[in-house]
C-alpha cells in the first residue's frame, strides 16, 4: 500500500492545483470588464431629454 500512497497523494495535489488554476484562468478570461460603446447615432432633434414622444401632441 505504501507503494501507491506517495504517487496517489502527489497526483491528487497536482490535480487540485491544476483545477484551481483552470477555474481562475477561465474566469479571468471570460469576465467582462470594459464599458460598452454608446450608440449616439440617433437624431437629437427627435427626442426631448431622451424621452420618447409618441405622435404629435
Amino acid at each position: 500500500m505504501g507503494k501507491f500512497l506517495g504517487p496517489g497523494l502527489g497526483s491528487a495535489v497536482i490535480g487540485a492545483v491544476l483545477g484551481v488554476v483552470a477555474v481562475f484562468g477561465v474566469t479571468a478570461a471570460v469576465q467582462e470588464n470594459s464599458r460598452p460603446q454608446i450608440d449616439r447615432s440617433g437624431n437629437a432633434d427627435s427626442s426631448l431629454l431622451n424621452q420618447v414622444e409618441y405622435g404629435s401632441r
